[in-house]
């Protein structure tokens, strides 16, 4: 088992797991290619371009930004890694935003009429749920940086540098 770990990089279930997923994800594309195979080449072409080459840019540059702007806090108390308490919030609004922007832009037209919602209460509830994540993350990290602040200077608190770390 250690012999096939070193090989492999790691366990066995692991394998069998990444084997599976691929096993169902090439099951998917042949049924997909199947039936509208231009349709799912243009899609998966454009999710690509989309993702590579105009997001990835965008949400690096956000990050790096925040890193930038919130590392030169001074550094009298405990530290605590704050990154992603601002990512993960972020991530999942990007998400939704993602899933429900046509209904969040107002750019669908046939479901206003499916789901017996106006169109108009879809950018609010984006809003309210981008508000109530953020704010779950907040109280995460003020817990975790009062639960630091009470451990004390002698708990080592400090994340490695380049890990969110204020230095």
């Amino acid at each position: 088992m250690a012999r096939f770990a070193r090989w492999y990089g790691s366990g066995p279930l692991h394998l069998l797991v990444l084997i599976a997923s691929l096993a169902l994800t090439g099951y998917a594309m042949v049924r997909l290619f199947a039936v509208r195979p231009w349709e799912v080449a243009i899609w998966l072409v454009g999710a690509a371009i989309l993702h590579d080459l105009i997001l990835l840019p965008l949400y690096s540059l956000a990050d790096l930004s925040a890193l930038s702007v919130l590392r030169h806090r001074p550094a009298d108390g405990p530290t605590v890694p704050w990154i992603n308490h601002l990512r993960v919030p972020a991530f999942f609004s990007g998400l939704l935003l993602l899933v429900w922007f046509p209904l969040v832009l107002r750019l669908a037209a046939p479901y206003p009429g499916d789901t017996g919602l106006s169109d108009s209460v879809y950018l609010g509830r984006w809003l309210a749920s981008t508000g109530v994540l953020f704010a779950a993350s907040a109280v995460a990290f003020a817990m975790r940086l009062r639960r630091a602040r009470r451990a004390g200077p002698g708990d080592d608190t400090r994340p490695a540098p380049g890990h969110g770390a204020t230095p």
